[in-house]
């Protein structure tokens, strides 16, 4: 048997090096354009035995509003729904709403320094018995898929009624890889005959094998927030599959030259190589549309949502 010689050694020895290298590489690039946080990789899917308790507005969180312990960033982020008026109950038409959220990048599900983590959570306070608001990762479609129709399967025999379908009331948000995703679940739910009330996507990155260009017909009303600057910037325009059934409520690109935006959740390689990205996820102005609009649709008013957007000037 032929012994390897040093030089042999000396040349696999130095492959395995500049593949280490490669990988720490990677990672740090996508550290630094917030698709990575430090630390080993971890499971994001939040485990869910059959017998989970799935009622409406269940799940806890501590506050995320003024007089909080809330990560500030947030705070900031959400400081305009915060200062929202709370629907009065006379005013709200729809129940069990459920309301999924998927953060960007490689973010866990419950990182509450990203404002989709808080925002369900003060979803779920401005709405305990109405909203149940729930956030996953990008990469935990599957899971997201099974959660809503399990909370829409109200007698709990495993199949989804025509009437269970019809009282379906579901809104998909999303970042980033997360607004991709948010466009995959609605199809997926269109493809069982699910419908959805709305999709939102916060500059949506296209993911590989998806396609959060176009709306599915399931989709009753959709928006694309977006911006052009950094090294990842989002869909510019999203359009529907079949006018007629989905309205496509704009498509609104937010600068950031002449604003101030608190980025402070992420590393400072991230805020300062692709800033823009992050600033329009913890963008107030973002977040306050995104409320008027859940509001709304609660509200199964129009008049609403048609002054909000009168206000937002495309800057």
């Amino acid at each position: 048997m032929e012994v390897p010689s040093r030089k042999n050694k000396h040349r696999k020895s130095e492959i395995c090096v500049r593949g280490y290298r490669k990988l720490v590489a990677l990672r740090l690039i996508l550290f630094a354009m917030g698709l990575a946080h430090p630390g080993p990789a971890r499971g994001q899917a939040i485990a869910r035995s059959e017998e989970a308790n799935i009622s409406f507005g269940n799940a806890t969180q501590r506050r995320v509003c003024p007089k909080s312990n809330a990560d500030q960033s947030v705070q900031a982020a959400l400081r305009l729904v915060c200062l929202r008026e709370r629907l009065g109950a006379e005013d709200v038409a729809l129940s069990n709403v459920i309301v999924i959220g998927f953060v960007g990048g490689f973010v866990r599900h419950d990182d509450v320094r990203h404002p989709e983590v808080g925002f369900a959570g003060l979803l779920r306070e401005r709405y305990p018995s109405v909203v149940h608001a729930e956030v996953f990762s990008n990469h935990d479609g599957k899971n997201a898929l099974r959660r809503v129709v399990q909370l829409l399967d109200t007698n709990h025999d495993g199949v989804l009624t025509a009437d269970e379908k019809k009282q379906a009331s579901v809104i998909i948000y999303g970042h980033s890889w997360g607004g991709s995703q948010a466009v995959t679940l609605a199809r997926q739910l269109g493809r069982q005959g699910v419908p959805v009330l709305l999709t939102i996507q916060v500059d949506s990155v296209h993911k590989p094998g998806h396609d959060d260009a176009v709306i599915p017909p399931n989709v009753r009303n959709a928006i694309n927030f977006y911006q052009i600057k950094g090294l990842i910037h989002g869909r510019s325009s999203i359009r529907a599959a079949d006018r007629s059934r989905t309205n496509i409520m704009g498509n609104f690109q937010m600068t950031y030259q002449d604003r101030h935006i608190n980025c402070d959740n992420y590393p400072w390689i991230a805020r300062h190589l692709n800033k823009p990205h992050h600033e329009i996820e913890n963008d107030p102005l973002v977040w306050e549309q995104i409320a008027s609009m859940i509001d709304n649709e609660l509200s199964k008013g129009t008049a609403a949502v048609e002054a909000s957007f009168s206000s937002l000037a495309v800057r």
